[in-house]
């Protein structure tokens, strides 16, 4: 055997740098990386977050009264549920809008007829106020002795002027005072309750804070009239944008400090996400998103989980409400509801409902399964039938053939070099096919090999320097997909490889966080695998890549991989997208989930055929492939 001499390893590193320096975009194939002059294709003014409140404001303004403007400011025009604006208001805001509008998060419903028109009461008002929007998508309201919202506020449009009576004046001074009480009170529970903890309690809750900052999708929270966030502009929580430690993070800053000299809003940060967190893991911040941190709100949320765990596990002794309105009772539920969570997710599947323009996402138990889902699932299985060496109409069965005779997954099969490429596409083509959808994609790792070696050895270090090149993902769009890009089987192209860069780097992220917190694993950026699906409605509307896919309605359905007797969270997923049209529904996400956890089973067994001496690698679904099967 002749070994690579200096000079040809020279080579090949030349080869290498020229190769990455060459855009992968399809349309760019062999050209220079960032030598384009602009954008290929620009999003149109109608698209995007900013262009949604444009014209929700413009809805409201032009609305046939008061009541029904503020109904289109709190849904976004029918594009979030009005309860998250609701819980977004601080104490005054609250009550403003509980006197003259008769919405509160804190009762079922107000009738509509609570609003008064434009022209307000007969007679002189004896208080003007106003009603707009916040570039951040909150209502916002001015009550008595407070400034203009032009002045303090980054309004979408103007205001809508509400007159009060003298009645509404001394109803809402009630209304202040009853909160206000409560906020005192309550806050005072908080500093006892985290005075009880000790400095090293307190040190240890700022920690696990930091970490889940660090380990969560972006998320936006209230203090009163301070916002907390990691989410673009400025950030005062660790993230993206700032480190763990860095002195601008209000969590981090708060480390060493003595508790009296802690802010009401930041003993409410550190108080409300522990309680979040103890209930249900990192992941329940985000069921807070763009809402006020009380315990009051926290309680909310506590005890809707609870009524439903309690309805999903009727067998067993129900979970009790908290015992008082303490932040020591509600310590107690979120423990309860961790535990309780457990046993629901044994028999129930649970997945989150996403509400794009506000990143709000609620939790949620499925039903049953039922006919329309498993009639999704019988056209997916004969579709798989007539295009793999697989027979059967529901997943189990086919899934089962997988387990019992795996060996052709590494064998080449169709158009690719293995037929674990062939099972991932053809599920991919199903399912884009059956759920009527614009794109579908899974994703994955492209060497199992290279993983189960750098495993056994317990390399981790390997694994964390690996780079996005080392995933795939295949993404197939609809035959009729290149009607949302002008026409264009080119546009259509490249978005499909944005999108599956988009998802290589999901991949890439969510992979570390199943490694043991060795240095170079804790330094290297990731998230908490997800473990649930979910249903999401309007995404395309901050994510600069939502945006321009398009990426409106979709469900995701993440799966576990076993290798080497470890299930790795995250490892894959399946993603169903539409662009227009109607929402995907739970039915369909129960179906898209037995077609995952399909994946997911024969992606695991090929591992093990991996571990046991077999070679497999995914080479296709690069920037080339998804030209050719595409453009053509």
């Amino acid at each position: 055997m002749t070994l690579p001499t200096e000079r040809d390893r020279t080579l090949s590193r030349k080869a290498a740098l020229a190769k990455a320096r060459q855009s992968r975009r399809p349309s760019r194939l062999g050209r220079p990386a960032g030598a384009a002059g602009g954008p290929d294709h620009r999003a149109g003014q109608d698209a995007g977050f900013p262009a949604l409140l444009a014209n929700v404001w413009q809805r409201a303004a032009a609305a046939p009264d008061a009541a029904a403007a503020v109904d289109v400011l709190l849904t976004l025009d029918g594009h979030v549920p009005a309860d998250i604006q609701l819980r977004a208001l601080d104490l005054a805001a609250e009550a403003v809008l509980k006197v003259v509008t008769g919405r509160s998060w804190r009762t079922d419903g107000p009738p509509a007829a609570a609003v008064r028109p434009g022209g307000g009461p007969p007679g002189e008002p004896a208080f003007v106020g106003e009603i707009g929007l916040d570039t951040d998508g909150r209502i916002v309201v001015r009550g008595p002795s407070r400034a203009p919202l032009s002045h303090d506020t980054e309004l979408v449009g103007g205001v809508l002027r509400i007159a009060w009576s003298a009645a509404d004046l001394a109803a809402y001074e009630r209304e202040l005072a009853a909160a206000g009480e409560r906020a005192r009170a309550s806050l005072e529970d908080c500093r006892q309750w985290l005075a009880d903890a000790g400095d090293e309690g307190r040190e240890r809750m700022l920690a696990e804070l930091t970490e889940a900052a660090l380990r969560t999708a972006p998320f936006v929270l209230y203090a009163g009239q301070r916002k907390y966030t990691n989410f673009r502009g400025p950030n005062n929580l660790t993230g993206k944008t700032l480190h763990p430690g860095h002195p601008d993070c209000a969590l981090s800053s708060l480390k060493g400090v003595p508790l009296a000299l802690w802010s009401d809003g930041d003993v409410l940060l550190v108080v409300c996400l522990t309680l979040l967190v103890r209930s249900a893991g990192y992941a329940r911040i985000e069921e807070a998103n763009g809402t006020q941190l009380t315990p009051d709100h926290v309680a909310l949320l506590l005890e809707r989980t609870r009524a439903a765990y309690n309805a999903a596990r009727d067998d067993l002794p129900p979970v009790p409400a908290a015992a008082a309105p303490t932040v020591r009772a509600l310590d107690t539920l979120a423990g309860q509801l961790a535990a309780r969570r457990r046993d629901v997710g044994a028999a129930r599947q649970l997945y989150r409902e996403i509400h794009g323009p506000l990143m709000h996402k609620i939790e949620r138990i499925a039903g049953p399964v039922k006919d329309e889902a498993r009639a999704l699932e019988g056209e997916l299985c004969a579709r798989l039938g007539s295009r793999l060496p697989l027979a059967g109409e529901t997943f189990a069965a086919l899934g089962e053939q997988v387990r019992a005779a795996p060996g052709w997954l590494a064998a080449p099969h169709a158009d690719f070099s293995t037929g674990l490429e062939s099972l991932v596409h053809e599920s991919v083509r199903a399912a884009v096919e059956v759920f009527d959808a614009d794109f579908a994609m899974s994703r994955g790792m492209r060497s199992l090999p290279a993983l189960i070696a750098a495993l056994r050895a317990e390399d981790y270090a390997e694994i964390a320097g690996w780079e996005i090149p080392h995933f795939f993902c295949c993404v197939v769009p609809s035959p009729d997909a290149v009607r949302l890009f002008g026409g264009s089987a080119q546009r259509l192209a490249d978005t499909a490889w944005a999108i599956s860069s988009r998802m290589q780097y999901n991949s890439w992220h969510f992979l570390a966080g199943n490694l043991p917190k060795v240095p170079q694993v804790v330094a290297r950026d990731h998230f908490v695998p997800p473990a649930i699906p979910d249903l999401a409605y309007y995404s395309d509307q901050h994510h600069n890549g939502h945006v321009a896919a398009r990426v409106r309605f979709t469900v995701r359905s993440p799966q576990p991989v076993a290798v080497l007797g470890r299930d790795l969270g995250g490892f894959m997923d399946l993603r169903l997208l539409r662009c227009e049209g109607l929402p995907f529904d739970e039915q369909d996400l129960l179906a898209a989930h037995r077609a995952s956890a399909f994946v997911a089973r024969a992606t695991s067994a090929a591992a093990s055929l991996v571990a046991a001496g077999a070679g497999l690698e995914v080479t296709a679904f690069d920037s080339q492939w998804h030209w050719n099967t595409i453009a053509g």
